[in-house]
């Protein structure tokens, strides 16, 4: 008789047949930066993730570095926000003053930067704004003088985030007429209108004043449109392709994987942390193991990275 359970009997040879397997190699770890000083300031949505101001947020870097994680994403809350979101390109903005500040003081850390703008417009739309919503040629323009910006600042990778077409196109070209054709883009390609970005909007100050984003961000009903978009980003240029949110979404992270050959990264998104949280804090669920489980299944359908605000506490259990 076939038994498949006699290489389950100890953990030994659970360990050696083990399929997937989990890394502190697959993390990257997103971190919100604002303008000012003296911020630390945790969100309320998201326990045990904070606002830092940059003479605030060595002792963070410092617990990321000593647990080898190696990869940080950057979202940047500025003092003053307009309707285009020029503090994107501004030198001396946060993100770029971050970016400047990570290089000189943890070289050893690999810095991505969100390039979008609803956390730096007044409306808290991805874009320049016509006729109730974001007008898509316009907004690619800022977005170049954005990804510019950071990659002049020290940037290692450009993560362009808004969903606007032909967003990879634009960076990509205008990075290599900039000097930067060897730095990678990691583009959003299949970002769904979710209701899981909740606690981010909270964290980066990013609702949006009217409307929603259904008119850029993708259908949740859609998986088909998203195999087309990616089929665009990889044609035009990217480097590795992201889907947005991870959990409700593992069959596009396969089909991304079945499909590319590139690098798949997914984000485990504010609103998927959040409800782990919760739910341990309850005492309804075992967190850890939920969380270690979460992220494994993320792995197991594909991804090769994987963007979470788990990413401290994953490396601390992988490190036991």
């Amino acid at each position: 008789m076939n038994r498949t359970r006699r290489l389950r009997k100890s953990e030994n040879i659970r360990r050696l047949v083990q399929e997937t397997k989990l890394s502190i190699d697959d993390l990257i770890y997103p971190l919100f930066i604002e303008e000012g000083s003296g911020v630390e300031k945790e969100i309320v949505s998201m326990p045990g993730i904070k606002r830092f101001s940059l003479d605030k947020i060595s002792k963070e870097l410092d617990e990321v570095v000593s647990l080898n994680i190696p990869a940080v994403l950057l979202f940047g809350i500025p003092s003053e926000k307009d309707d285009i979101g020029t503090e994107t390109w501004n030198d001396q903005g946060i993100i770029q003053q971050a970016i400047r500040f990570i290089k000189e003081n943890y070289p050893s850390l690999y810095v991505v930067t969100d390039v979008c703008f609803c956390e730096y417009t007044s409306h808290g739309h991805c874009g320049v704004i016509h006729n109730n919503d974001v007008e898509n040629d316009s907004t690619l323009v800022n977005l170049a003088k954005q990804a510019i910006s950071h990659a002049q600042a020290g940037a290692d990778m450009i993560a362009p985030s808004g969903m606007i077409d032909g967003t990879v196109a634009m960076v990509r070209e205008s990075l290599d007429n900039t000097g930067f054709a060897e730095l990678p883009i990691m583009a959003y390609s299949i970002k769904y209108s979710s209701a899981y970005y909740g606690p981010f909007r909270d964290a980066a100050d990013s609702a949006p004043t009217f409307g929603d984003r259904r008119t850029y961000q993708m259908d949740p009903a859609n998986r088909d449109e998203g195999l087309r978009k990616a089929t665009f980003d990889d044609q035009e240029g990217a480097d590795i392709l992201m889907v947005k949110p991870a959990l409700s979404y593992l069959d596009i992270v396969r089909d991304l994987k079945n499909n590319f050959d590139r690098p798949i990264a997914c984000y485990n998104v504010s609103g998927e942390y959040a409800m782990i949280k919760a739910a341990a804090e309850k005492g309804w669920i075992d967190g850890e193991k939920v969380m270690m489980e979460t992220l494994l299944s993320m792995k197991r359908a594909g991804a090769d990275i994987i963007i979470t605000y788990f990413a401290k506490e994953v490396a601390r259990k992988l490190l036991k």
